[in-house]
């Protein structure tokens, strides 16, 4: 008998902590209202840009700064969108910088769903942040997502005294799809001896195209992005690669056969939701390298527990857990 299913052979999902149960009603109810499939990808896309606020609408009355900008793209490739936020009331010391990378399964969403905790970590801790405007499956298969991310970290570092950044202390981050990118930023910046990123913050991180996990199986048909999302989000970045050896690691980074070298990562994920395995494998597999990862697996949490359910106690103790590591990594004062 498989591992988590019963004697009649059905799968058995981890239960939802009782305090989360209307933040995910609320999260299907807004966000998952359409079936992700592969003639629904566009209706969902443009569901999605009902739901994201402007950027102008997300600073207002915050203690930050925004632009715009189009800086290159990978070679050969279109320019990228960008948007920098910056605190309103800046220092003259080089300020930690942060690559937020958005969500949406790497075929939906824009980088002003990523914006908000850029506005959050410029106001309480001076961060600068650059949100990228990836390229979209199934229109631009991967690694396109990551190679215009990686094009948005170098863009950074080599404009490091324009924006006041310190380059040594720069994060990439992003929750699911931004999580998944994060670290295939993070391998990209190793592979091609690019820039040293301080750290890899991988929020309930999509890792891996075969969808073929423990938690990917309990998560099938029920919860937030569970394994029918997941499966056609894959099909669209992958194609006919997909299940395949030819799947690069920049794509699906638990492709990756070796994860040595890599920069702290901190991998959060909840224990009720389809992403549960591959994010703890991934941990696994750093620290077997003999590398820095801290792993979170929380309780009854669901896909993006603590952005709908943020007073759970869960929740409380999830955000406390990430700003302890981000104050460490990018070496935060107060």
């Amino acid at each position: 008998m498989t591992t988590g299913e019963t004697v009649t052979g059905s799968v058995v999902p981890v239960p939802y902590d009782p305090e989360l149960v209307d933040g995910l009603a609320a999260f299907l109810d807004l966000v998952e209202i359409i079936p992700l499939r592969a003639d629904t990808i566009l209706q969902n896309r443009a569901h999605f840009a009902t739901i994201i606020p402007p950027m102008a609408v997300q600073a207002e009355g915050r203690a930050v700064t925004w632009e715009d900008r189009v800086i290159p793209g990978p070679a050969g490739a279109p320019d990228v969108e960008i948007t920098i936020v910056r605190p309103a009331h800046r220092t003259p010391d080089p300020a930690p910088a942060v690559l937020s990378i958005h969500g949406g399964g790497m075929v939906l969403g824009t980088r002003f769903f990523g914006t908000p905790e850029l506005i959050d970590l410029a106001e309480r801790h001076g961060v600068v942040g650059v949100a990228v405007e990836y390229r979209l499956a199934p229109e631009h298969p991967g690694p396109a997502q990551a190679e215009d991310c990686y094009a948005a970290l170098l863009w950074m570092s080599a404009h490091a005294d324009e924006l006041g950044i310190d380059p040594a202390r720069i994060l990439a981050s992003g929750q699911s799809a931004g999580g998944g990118l994060s670290a295939a930023v993070a391998l990209l910046a190793r592979d091609r001896n690019g820039p040293r990123l301080a750290g890899q913050l991988l929020g309930c991180p999509m890792l891996d195209d075969r969808n073929e996990t423990v938690s990917a199986r309990q998560y099938d048909g029920i919860g937030a992005w569970d394994r029918n999302n997941n499966d056609t989000a894959w099909t669209a970045i992958a194609g006919a690669d997909r299940f395949t050896d030819l799947v690069s690691p920049y794509t699906a980074p638990a492709r990756a056969t070796d994860l040595s070298g890599l920069p702290s990562a901190y991998i959060e994920v909840g224990a009720a939701e389809t992403f549960r395995d591959e994010a703890v494998d991934y941990a696994s597999r750093i620290w077997a390298t003999g590398g820095q990862a801290e792993l979170h697996v929380w309780g009854g949490g669901y896909h993006g527990f603590h952005g709908f359910s943020p007073d759970a106690v869960v929740s409380v103790a999830a955000n406390a857990a990430r700003e302890s590591w981000l104050r460490r990594v990018l070496r935060l004062g107060g």
